[in-house]
């Protein structure tokens, strides 16, 4: 039977009112065709978990449904859960001392989050469209990582992805030009739709999707929305991508793109 939870929820614009709290909807994971059927497995850390092992999984893990708009991490939180995310799209940022927030990543299916170093979350993280996650709490995977030394490995090998994506946000933001800038966001874009298993394959001019605002794409690029909204106009017009709605775009000419991405053109 589902039970009810409540999750944090960040204002686009945090002021003096208390944050909001949200329900959500959880449900404990019963069966290890739960998990075997999960279509963030391939790509995620449970995939280090073997098929006869997927019930031990299953009973450490809560699945829970969040809505658009809603949150689900708050930063400065006691970091009691790490999440992973089996569908949909989550928006992760942290907010600067004068109320203002920076997006710094958007998450989708196989990503776990809330590999926190110290005892609260260092970002908060909320969903963009309609998002699944499993919640494991720290002292259950504790012990599901001393049985599967596997999952620890692969776990580590997150940490390592993490840093190198932080590593390239730093250059992202401070020394690519505006068209690099959406053009690096585009790729990266594809390449995690075809990385999770999407049919999506961009190299075939297929749609790539983009459920953020362009307001949450031009905070995560440190651009205004007048600038994104000129440069996909702009990168339309060389025929490199076309715009065919608010939430896809398709990827016309990928090398093109890809060379624009990384200065070469």
């Amino acid at each position: 039977m589902a039970i009810t939870d409540t999750s944090s929820f960040v204002a686009e614009r945090p002021s003096s009112v208390p944050a909001r709290r949200r329900p959500l909807v959880l449900e404990p994971l019963h069966a290890a065709q739960t998990c075997a059927t999960c279509s963030a497995r391939a790509t995620s850390v449970c995939n280090a978990i073997e098929d006869k092992d997927l019930d031990r999984l299953a009973s450490t893990a809560v699945s829970i449904i969040v809505q658009p708009g809603h949150g689900f991490i708050e930063e400065g939180d006691t970091a009691e859960h790490f999440f992973n995310v089996t569908s949909g799209t989550v928006k992760l940022f942290k907010l600067l001392p004068d109320g203002r927030r920076q997006i710094t990543g958007f998450a989708g299916i196989g990503h776990f989050l809330g590999l926190a170093v110290s005892t609260s979350y260092s970002f908060s993280a909320e969903a963009v469209d309609p998002v699944r996650i499993c919640r494991f709490s720290r002292s259950k995977l504790r012990v599901l990582l001393d049985d599967f030394p596997a999952m620890e490995k692969r776990l580590l090998e997150v940490a390592s992805n993490e840093l190198v994506a932080a590593q390239e946000q730093m250059l992202l933001l401070g020394r690519k030009t505006a068209r690099e800038r959406l053009a690096s966001f585009l790729m990266a874009r594809a390449g995690m739709q075809t990385h999770c298993g999407a049919e999506t394959k961009p190299a075939l001019r297929e749609p790539v999707s983009l459920p953020m605002t362009r307001g949450d794409i031009a905070d995560y690029l440190g651009l205004t929305i007048e600038t994104v909204s000129r440069t996909l106009t702009r990168l339309k017009a060389e025929r490199l991508i076309d715009v065919p709605n608010t939430t896809d775009v398709m990827l016309l000419d990928p090398r093109g793109l890809q060379s624009l991405a990384t200065g070469l053109d």
